[in-house]
């Protein structure tokens, strides 16, 4: 019963970080100062993907790299930005399930475990039960072997004896 909810609730919190991305792409050159830091993250990422790529294919590395304009450098920002927030939420639910496995897992083992020693125990129980019965047997065939087949059978009669005898009335 739980388990579907929490499926269900991770995909509508995977499903809300889209929307809540592009918002925040949109929004994200609203206000001067974090503008201007937006900016600067893109110019520094596209300069270490421009430098990147030059060494993938094998270009000149000691070419100096245009920065990109405000606009383009806000909607490339705005992009990473958006990107980031998905793959955080994301990350954020992935981890979210790996703990919520781990401890039941954690706690299905603790079962196993205890339903082990209970079996261990039962078995002891039982071997103390057996080793009595084995005492039990040993001194009843001890006493046979003491009294004889004789007194084995006098202990029947005297048993038949003892029940045959009328009861006396009060």
């Amino acid at each position: 019963m739980v388990l579907p909810l929490v499926k269900l609730g991770t995909l509508a919190v995977k499903t809300l970080s889209k929307p809540i991305a592009n918002r925040l792409k949109k929004e994200a050159g609203n206000y001067p100062k974090f503008r201007l830091f937006i900016i600067n993250i893109a110019q520094i990422n596209h300069q270490f993907s421009t430098t990147l790529q030059r060494r993938l294919y094998s270009h000149a590395t000691n070419v100096k790299i245009r920065p990109l304009d405000e606009e383009k450098a806000v909607q490339a920002a705005a992009d990473l930005l958006g990107d980031v927030f998905v793959f955080l939420v994301a990350g954020g639910v992935l981890i979210f399930e790996v703990q919520r496995s781990a401890r039941s897992e954690s706690r299905k083992e603790e079962a196993r475990k205890q339903e082990l020693q209970a079996l261990k125990d039962k078995e002891a129980d039982l071997a103390r039960e057996v080793e009595d019965l084995k005492q039990k047997i040993i001194e009843v065939e001890s006493l046979a072997r003491g009294r004889g087949l004789t007194g084995i059978l006098n202990l029947k009669q005297g048993m038949v004896s003892e029940s045959s005898k009328p009861v006396a009335a009060v």
